[in-house]
């Protein structure tokens, strides 16, 4: 049951507070029928408990808004954090905040911030999972407490000027001959031998490297990468005018999103070089690769 519904707060009686009201409203009915004075002093209690509640409930959403969303790294149907940052101007107060968040096409986990820790930009983790690729932009952000008994659930909602990127679904990596040096050949130092991961088998590479377990894995040869290794970095190239849109040019990008976690995960330098009817695209580094795959399109027109 709403007793307020604005544009920037909402309050609501929970259930337990609509069992409270009724309570209230029986003790107080049967106060004036039998001039019972402990009755009356314990209807005037409840109503200044439920009094507190809301006066609480509502301080604790003072002085507290979302700033800005740190990105993190979305995927498409994978679970990823979002950092949120909050600006507390009252840090130690206990505050209870309930933190949703509405994204269109995404479904986001609510998070719980206690307050009270004396923090002034503190952080929320939101656990969102997006259900495809593209750019996506935050509809609002609500900060919900019921805090301390429960009674009143109060609501502020805020809006953000921002746009996250969801890239491609990170499959899994696969060698292709279109791919120029995916890994570069090895240069182990003398002295350095200890195996410190595992990557896939390239032609070069030693066949005393062979890591069975993760080959058995894998179903394809990966090789053992040694401490000291000295790899170049991982160069991709996708050409937009010779794909067709539909499931397959999608699979062949998160094919590449996948190469790039890869080379992140083991340190690995990338480059990403497109082509397309407008020209060339290099985008250098992970993240820079994973943001110039979200708004692709295929351009082969048959």
């Amino acid at each position: 049951m709403y007793l307020w519904k604005g544009s920037s707060i909402t309050i609501r009686v929970t259930r337990l507070g609509t069992v409270y009201l009724g309570m209230t409203g029986m003790v107080g009915v049967m106060g004036v029928y039998t001039n019972n004075n402990l009755l009356h002093v314990i209807f005037g209690l409840m109503i200044g408990l439920l009094l507190v509640s809301g006066w609480v409930s509502r301080a604790s959403l003072q002085a507290i808004e979302p700033v800005r969303i740190e990105e993190g790294s979305l995927f498409a149907r994978l679970k990823g954090g979002l950092r949120l940052r909050l600006s507390d101007k009252a840090p130690k107060r206990i505050r209870g905040l309930d933190v949703r968040m509405k994204i269109p096409n995404c479904r986001v986990e609510p998070s719980f911030f206690p307050g009270g820790k004396g923090d002034e930009t503190p952080t929320v983790v939101l656990q969102v999972r997006p259900e495809k690729r593209g750019p996506v932009q935050p509809q609002y952000i609500e900060l919900r407490t019921s805090y301390p008994f429960g009674f009143l659930e109060k609501t502020r909602r805020f809006r953000l000027d921002t746009t996250l990127f969801v890239a491609p679904h990170p499959s899994g990596h696969e060698s292709h001959d279109e791919d120029r040096g995916d890994f570069s050949e090895p240069d182990t130092k003398s002295g350095y031998s200890s195996p410190v991961g595992a990557r896939p088998f390239v032609a070069g590479d030693s066949i005393n490297r062979i890591h069975w377990k993760r080959t058995a894995q894998h179903g394809e040869p990966w090789v053992r990468v040694m401490e000291g290794d000295q790899l170049k970095g991982l160069m991709l190239e996708l050409d937009l005018t010779e794909w067709l849109p539909g499931k397959t040019f999608e699979n062949e990008l998160e094919r590449l999103s996948g190469a790039i976690l890869q080379a992140r995960l083991q340190k690995i330098h990338t480059i990403l070089t497109l082509h397309s009817r407008h020209g060339r695209i290099e985008a250098t580094g992970h993240l820079a690769a994973w943001r110039a795959l979200v708004p692709l399109e295929a351009e082969k027109t048959d």
